[in-house]
């Protein structure tokens, strides 16, 4: 493994178990996106052949395929905790290296947690969703004012900016590192 920061690690590590890792398997496999996407479906209330479940299908599986191809070293259908903090490591020296899947899920959770469709994204909204990832609500929304530097929203530009801090600072105050509903690492 590369020499990524103990606080980058724990950052990673998060976001492998809680967001991509769905049935704790200690890879991330398909059956973590087919779950995922079951998971977002219900919260959206978007059943079966609804035009979002479809969409949130289809580009839920693009994001899968992105990771495998990038991350999945040795090719055998799961990206391991190592696979996945390499991946990282090599985006964190080099953010202009962003990756498809990486650009496709940002924009993904940024849609997801704007229910209200008004290009922005609320604490409601945001604690929501990563709630309904198993992150404590009342540190969603200690998050999100730490994330949104005490504004009420944040905007798409500003996630992006949010979401690259989050993979690639070693700062722990860095508002990207509440991105994703967790206040301390």
């Amino acid at each position: 493994m590369s020499a990524i920061s103990e606080f980058r690690k724990k950052k990673l590590l998060y976001v492998f178990n809680v967001f991509f890792d769905v049935n704790q398997s200690g890879e991330i496999d398909l059956k973590d996106f087919e779950l995922a996407i079951e998971k977002i479906c219900e919260l959206r209330g978007w059943p079966a052949g609804n035009p979002k479940n479809v969409e949130t299908h289809d580009c839920m599986l693009k994001i899968w395929e992105g990771l495998r191809s990038k991350a999945d070293k040795d090719n055998d259908g799961q990206v391991s905790v190592e696979e996945w903090c390499n991946m990282w490591d090599a985006y964190a020296k080099d953010p202009s290296t962003a990756m498809d899947w990486q650009l496709r899920y940002m924009n993904f959770m940024f849609d997801l947690e704007d229910a209200s469709h008004d290009g922005t994204i609320d604490a409601d909204e945001f604690s929501i969703v990563c709630s309904s990832y198993g992150v404590d609500k009342n540190e969603c929304q200690e998050a999100f004012k730490k994330m949104s530097k005490g504004a009420v929203e944040v905007d798409r530009e500003q996630f992006a900016e949010l979401w690259r801090e989050y993979f690639s600072s070693d700062e722990p105050s860095s508002p990207g590192n509440f991105i994703f509903g967790k206040t301390s690492f």
